[in-house]
């Protein structure tokens, strides 16, 4: 990166050593001005990648005034001039790096990832000369010890306690020495992490499976062949048909190739991501800072990075989280195996003389599906174009809520494959702004996720309103037809719109505690729980239309799949549970990982026992969710979070669907609250009882399976 580029230090400032094209560039920062635009969203089309570095680095310049000023202050420390100073302070830091992040996952580029990793170590060091501020914490530690005394209301003393945990737990009661090997192991694990997600990023970009017989396509669904021919005209490739590793490719080509081989070729690419041994390997990233996060933990005084991170969660302890697990491991294990046999029975009925390999299993899945519940993926796709889709999420949301969605044309976007909508309430007040883009492209990561531009706060007694983004990787439209979604990507539409629920109707003081700021094992509840009115039959009937033909979804297909609900979760639910048990045995460890990458995971794996034809749904070197994403010792949350919004969901099924009552409560209790209670307090308000696995066995099938006759 430039030198001259890092010196630039202050809004419309004096630039050192900088050309006079420089100083023109960083005047026209539009970080440094109060944002122009409707509802007062980035001013994408006027951001560039240049203005980045400098304004990240007055924003840490900036903030780190703030903090002096705090710590300097001659008033003796008080909830206002100290606990709530500085959650106001870094706003410029917070306006840059959220669209920084942002767009380095949503639209990245790489001069984006260059400053990413240049950046990473100066942000790092930045958050340790806060955390670590001795005279700073000081200043907290006599609120907190004195907190009975200030009469504070549940919100604040919420605050207090977040602050004065994020200091003890980010190191301020270590000594000097250990807080310098603090700072070392901060600073490379900001880089590693960027350097994982980026390395899988491009090995995801850099396979191309090409076709030129028509006879290889066999079996493949007509929609797919024509995305995967126009892919391959538009990389100048016209009469071919191009497949990646994007899974709107991969995994229907999985699901029907008949090609054996072809298969076994794109599932070896997928599982072999950043396990190749060149220059993007990520087995040694794995094991570094699965180390490193041991390290840290012990620093601070416990015993693993698990200890550490579930300190702060639902679960607490690790213990807790293996119960759970294993509990739910025997049976879907036990299902997994009984689907298996079916598979092999097939392949050896059709003439098959092979063992049945993890690139066969969604293959014959399939297969099965169709003859047992006459039931093709294909047959239910054109019910569910991405636009009635959206319909039907905007109305389950418009009946749950009274929430209103109006599309906003004149407003900056970051790509033109993504939407800006208005969110209002049932009387027109204003709610929030939320984007949405949906396909797949290289600048893209893989996933679906839900993000924020700007969390919502309340300033001088006023709601802020936050903007929210999902970004998400569906099918695209073809010349003939548009984006048609799978099943799969219906829930995961619900799923993430539930998380921007989460975000947008968060009506809380601080931002620190609004929206999805609560443990990783509770912010899943208000995605998942969409999930449920997404499959419910009456809401089908009331979306789900054929995009040329207008019918609404048969009753007689909403039977299929009903029927159909509980096939698969054999394998669903052991992949899920094998990821996240691997998740669990990295960040367990109490010494030092000193085996390659594969052979833990090839350990981890025989440990319960994982079948040969399944691996668990994200191998070590792709598994961004804990390396890179955030979820380190919480894959597990979405199981956790599973027994949660199964039962919730059945307060309305006990009831209607759209129960107002318990809707207004579910908003009420859970989505306005954000994280400024404890969040088995909050869903016990919402329910009236703490949730039981039950719901969650029966939803997945397995409340009846019968392990002893398949071991």
């Amino acid at each position: 990166m430039n030198k001259t580029i890092i010196a630039l230090v202050a809004a419309g400032a004096t630039l050192y050593g900088c050309s006079k094209a420089e100083e023109k560039t960083a005047d026209m920062n539009p970080f440094f001005e109060a944002y122009n635009t409707p509802f007062e969203v980035p001013p994408f089309d006027l951001i560039k990648n240049e203005h980045f570095v400098p304004a990240l680095q007055d924003g840490i310049k900036k903030q780190q005034e703030e903090i002096d000023a705090i710590v300097n202050n001659p008033d003796a420390p008080t909830f206002e001039n100290t606990i709530e100073a500085m959650e106001y302070s870094g706003e410029l830091l917070n306006k840059v790096n959220t669209v920084f992040g942002n767009l380095n996952g949503a639209n990245t580029n790489d001069t984006l990832q260059g400053i990413a990793r240049d950046m990473a170590p100066e942000l790092s060091k930045h958050s340790d000369n806060i955390n670590l501020n001795e005279k700073l914490f000081a200043r907290v530690k006599s609120i907190w010890d004195n907190q009975e005394s200030l009469g504070l209301n549940p919100e604040q003393a919420k605050l207090l306690e977040k602050k004065y945990k994020s200091f003890v737990r980010n190191g301020a009661n270590l000594n000097e020495t250990d807080k310098v090997k603090l700072r070392e192991i901060n600073s490379k694990l900001s880089t590693l992490g960027l350097e994982f997600g980026q390395n899988i990023l491009a090995e995801t970009n850099a396979y191309k499976l090409w076709i030129d017989q028509e006879s290889d396509l066999a079996g493949l669904p007509a929609g797919l062949i024509e995305g995967a021919a126009g892919d391959a005209k538009a990389a100048g490739e016209e009469g071919k048909w191009l497949f990646t590793l994007q899974n709107p490719s991969v995994m229907p080509f999985l699901q029907y190739a008949d090609n054996r081989e072809l298969r076994k070729q794109i599932w070896e690419a997928y599982k072999n991501r950043g396990d190749q041994g060149n220059d993007k390997d990520n087995k040694k990233n794995a094991i570094d800072i699965a180390n490193l996060r041991m390290e840290k933990a012990q620093l601070l005084g416990y015993k693993s990075h698990a200890d550490y991170v579930l300190e702060e969660t639902m679960a607490k302890n690790a213990e807790n989280v293996y119960k759970l697990l294993n509990q739910l491991w025997t049976p879907a294990l036990a299902k997994a195996k009984d689907e298996a046999a079916d598979m092999q029975k097939m392949i050896t009925a059709s003439g098959g003389d092979f063992q049945l390999e993890p690139y066969d299993w969604r293959y014959y899945e399939e297969k099965i599906r169709q003859e047992r519940f006459e039931l093709d993926e294909q047959e239910v796709k054109p019910y569910f174009s991405l636009d009635k889709v959206q319909e039907g999420v905007f109305m389950v949301t418009n009946k749950l809520f009274g929430l209103q969605f109006e599309e906003i044309k004149n407003i900056p976007v970051y790509h033109p494959d993504a939407k800006a909508y208005e969110v209002k309430e049932a009387d027109g007040s204003h709610v929030g702004v939320l984007y949405m883009d949906f396909h797949p492209r290289a600048s893209k990561r893989g996933g679906a996720w839900m993000t924020s531009y700007r969390p919502q706060q309340t300033l001088n007694g006023e709601r802020k309103a936050p903007v929210i983004s999902i970004v998400c990787n569906f099918t695209k439209p073809t010349g003939n037809a548009p984006a048609l979604l799978t099943f799969d990507e219906v829930t995961t539409f619900f799923h993430e719109f539930g998380h921007a629920l989460h975000g947008l109707l968060s009506n809380v003081q601080y931002r620190s505690l609004a929206g999805t700021s609560v443990p990783r094992d509770f912010v899943e509840l208000p995605s998942q729980i969409m999930e449920n009115w997404a499959t419910d039959p009456a809401v089908l009937k009331q979306y789900a239309v054929h995009y040329s033909t207008g019918e609404v979804i048969p009753d007689a297909l909403i039977e299929k799949l009903s029927k159909s609900g509980t096939f698969g979760q054999g394998f669903g639910t052991t992949e899920y549970l094998a990821a996240s048990l691997l998740d669990l045995d990295y960040h367990t460890q109490e010494t030092a990982i000193t085996a390659n990458a594969g052979d833990f995971e090839t350990a981890s794996m025989e440990k319960i026992g994982l079948t040969d034809n399944i691996i668990p749904r994200y191998r070590s070197t792709y598994f961004n969710h804990i390396f890179s994403g955030g979820y380190s010792a919480g894959y597990y949350s979405y199981i956790w979070s599973g027994v949660l919004d199964t039962d919730a969901f059945q307060a309305f099924k006990e009831t209607e669907l759209f129960n107002q009552e318990k809707a207004q409560a579910f908003r009420k209790e859970i989505l306005e609250r954000g994280g400024t209670d404890d969040p088995m307090k909050m869903y016990v308000k919402f329910r009236g009882a703490e949730p039981k696995i039950d719901a969650l066995l029966k939803k997945r099938g397995l409340d009846q399976v019968s392990v002893e006759r398949t071991n």
